[in-house]
This record gives C-alpha cells, sequence and structure tokens, in this order.
C-alpha cells in the first residue's frame, strides 16, 4: 500500500478536498504525521472514525522496517531498514558542534559506479519513493524524541544519485521543509550529487534555497573518467558550466566535495588542478577522509598529508574544509552496513 508520507502538504490538501472534506482536513492529517509524528492511524485521535477507515483503505503511514541499528562512540548511529518488496536501504545520523543531520538515501542501489564507493557494489534496483526516503528522517526524529531532541539538518548523500530519481527527491524535501510538517529550513538541507547535469539546470531554476554539494574528487577528466563513470557523459566542462549557472541563477555558494585517496588524487599537483579549475568561484571544498571499503583497494590519507593539501588549496585561494570522521568504529562508509547485510542474507 502506499504510504501517506508520499503526499506533500497540498497533496494531502488535495486528496481531502477530493473526498469531500474540508482543505482543514488535509491540514489535520499531515499535522499527525509531522508534528505529532504517529506510525498508526488510529492514532489520529480528532479525526472521525469514518475518515480513518478511508485513509486505511487508501495508505499505511511508515513503508519501512528496522533491520539493524548501529551506534558509535561519538553518537553517529545507523540505521538499516528493509522496504515493503524486501529491498534495504539505510541512513545515518551523525552530531554536529551546529545539531544533528540525517543522511537520506534516495535509491536502492546505485547506477553511477564510482570506483570508491560502497554504495555501487549492487547496482540500482529501483528508485525510493518520496513517502520512502521522508520515513527515513521520521525514523529518526522519533528516536531522538525519546531525549527531546531534534534533528537541524538533512543531506541527501546517502545511497543512490539523487538527480536521478528528480521528482521524488524534490517531493521529499517540499515535505521535511514544510513549515507545518517538520520545518526543517531550507538552507539546512542538502542535496549531493554526482554530476548529472541536465537535472543540475532543473534544479537551479527551481530558485529553492536548498544547498547544492557536487562530488568532485577529481580536478581533470583523465582522473575523474577513472574515478566516476558520469564523467564520460558529463565531463569537467559541461559539469562546471552547470554548476556555475547554477551560481548564477541562486546566488548560492557551492560546495565541491573531494574524497583524498591515498596516491591517486591526493598530489601536490591534484591541489594545483583543483585551485585552477575552481578560481573564481564562489565555493568551497570539502576534503573527505576516506572511510576503506574492503572491496575497493583504496586506502586514505594520514591527517598530516591531508593537511598538506589543504593548505595548498588555501594558499591558492580556495576555501576548504576537513570534514570530522564520523562512525569510524562501526560500518561508516556509505552503503556499507547494506552490503554486509545482503551478502550475509544472500538477497
Amino acid at each position: 500500500m502506499e504510504s501517506l508520507y508520499n503526499l506533500n502538504y497540498d497533496q494531502m490538501c488535495e486528496y481531502a478536498l477530493d473526498h469531500g472534506w474540508k482543505s482543514y482536513r488535509g491540514h489535520q492529517i499531515f499535522q499527525w504525521l509531522y508534528r505529532n509524528r504517529v506510525f498508526d492511524i488510529d492514532e489520529m485521535s480528532n479525526v472521525s472514525k469514518e475518515t480513518r477507515e478511508i485513509l486505511k483503505k487508501d495508505f499505511i503511514v511508515n513503508p519501512l522496517e528496522l533491520i539493524k541499528k548501529q551506534v558509535s562512540h561519538d553518537g553517529t548511529t545507523k540505521f538499516l531498514f528493509k522496504t515493503s518488496d524486501g529491498a534495504l536501504l539505510e541512513s545515518v545520523m551523525m552530531v554536529f558542534d551546529y545539531g544533528r543531520s540525517v543522511c537520506v538515501s534516495s535509491q536502492v542501489g546505485c547506477n553511477m559506479g564510482c570506483a570508491f564507493c560502497a554504495s555501487g557494489l549492487t547496482k540500482k534496483k529501483r528508485d525510493l519513493t518520496s513517502g520512502e526516503m521522508v520515513a527515513q528522517v521520521m525514523y529518526v526524529q522519533k528516536e531522538l524524541d525519546k531525549d527531546n531532541l531534534r534533528l537541524s539538518h538533512i543531506v541527501v548523500m546517502g545511497t543512490g544519485e539523487p538527480f536521478d530519481n528528480y521528482d521524488n527527491v524534490m517531493n521529499f524535501l517540499a515535505t521535511v521543509n514544510h513549515d507545518r510538517g517538520l520545518g526543517i529550513g531550507s538552507r539546512h538541507i542538502t542535496i549531493s550529487t554526482c554530476g548529472i547535469v541536465p537535472r543540475i539546470y532543473d534544479f537551479a531554476n527551481e530558485h529553492t534555497q536548498y544547498n547544492l554539494a557536487i562530488s568532485l574528487h577529481a580536478p581533470n577528466d583523465e582522473l575523474r573518467d577513472k574515478l566516476m563513470p558520469v564523467n564520460h557523459a558529463y565531463p569537467l566542462k559541461e559539469l562546471m558550466e552547470a554548476v556555475k549557472y547554477y551560481g548564477q541563477e541562486n546566488n548560492r555558494r557551492l560546495t565541491f566535495e573531494y574524497i583524498l585517496l591515498n596516491g591517486v588524487n591526493d598530489r601536490p599537483e591534484h591541489a594545483k588542478q583543483l585551485s585552477k579549475l575552481l578560481h573564481g568561484m564562489n565555493a568551497y571544498v570539502n576534503l573527505i577522509p576516506y572511510n576503506a571499503v574492503d572491496e575497493k583497494g583504496f586506502k586514505s590519507v594520514s591527517h598530516d598529508e591531508a593537511m598538506v593539501f589543504y593548505d595548498l588549496l588555501m594558499k591558492n585561494h580556495v576555501r576548504c574544509t576537513i570534514r570530522k570522521e564520523h562512525g569510524t568504529d562501526i560500518d561508516a562508509a556509505c552503503g556499507q552496513l547494506r552490503i554486509k547485510e545482503i551478502k550475509k542474507e544472500g538477497i
């Protein structure tokens, strides 16, 4: 059955009107989902029994089942869910000085085939619905409710390529951002893409305040072709034109994600090439220590080596940060817990 989470606020009100109810009924249902955070339609106590019975014929609330939870010493929590058709997906809650952020998956598996990524070890089976993405966030928020805590940020950086599931992702964001729902501020929401150029233009023309992050990981086409097959379809020249258009249309600072792979993309010449590529842009680089994946064979750099790369970028007027490592004592890499469970169950 379809999840109520698939309906954004406007769609919920339209559903109410289509059934001869006042639009306020849609508002009530939305409030029960996101303010009261019920997983059971019968808990909507100020909604008539007749209305609840109609809802139950058409919808369930939560489409996910929690299979496993891992908690790190630093508070990072990884959740493994199963969908109604038996697919596995994972989400991660991370604790920062500025709040708590959840990393959401957008697909079951991934077709992008990035050489270093655990998510791509299994090909895409299907897109996640907007409701399945909302459910990831709601489950994490309900866990935090036990301690009177609140999610403050959302990043769509889990398994899958968000811009390969564009419509569902945008519908998901409309729900979690809505001020009658969870009310996560637009500037606290980040979508990461490996570089699906046509969708970057679409996203630019939406004129939202969501943040855009580009998974770059290489400063030249030759190396990026080896690491990221998407570069064959959309090489750096096309990608950079698209992100510059986004910046002009939205006056927003861009983030470029750059995983440091020992001996692969971490040399001084790579830092110089990256500085040249990003020259003059309103952007910063998020340098990411690599979480090793057994099947991939890449290795991370030491902190001192990361600092050398960082210093070279800063000296060349490229603002950057080194992302703090999270969940090093659990299956930290994106998709890693899911892959372990798939192997164990033989899915």
